[in-house]
């Protein structure tokens, strides 16, 4: 005589896959909405990293015409100001 057993599974409600179904959408939907923020971001800190840089090539620019401009002025007072020779004797 033979004994059989059986595991009896557990049966799963439509209910309960609908729910799960929905789940797995809404989690997807979720994820979606969440990389879609990401670009966006990652778009606004792109504009204003170029922005920035593009600030700094003016700044830059305007500093090597202000250095330039000072050079100027140096050479025109070294040329222009009185030469003092100061001799000290012993």
């Amino acid at each position: 005589m033979w004994n059989m057993m059986c595991d009896v599974m557990p049966t799963i409600s439509e209910d309960s896959i609908s729910q799960r179904s929905g789940q797995f959408n809404n989690d997807e939907s979720n994820f979606e909405q969440l990389m879609v923020n990401m670009l966006d971001e990652r778009d606004k800190l792109m504009e204003n990293l170029r922005e920035t840089q593009e600030g700094m090539q003016e700044i830059q620019s305007k500093l090597s015409e202000v250095e330039r401009e000072r050079d100027s002025l140096q050479r025109q007072m070294q040329a222009n100001l009185p030469q003092v020779c100061i001799l000290i004797s012993n």
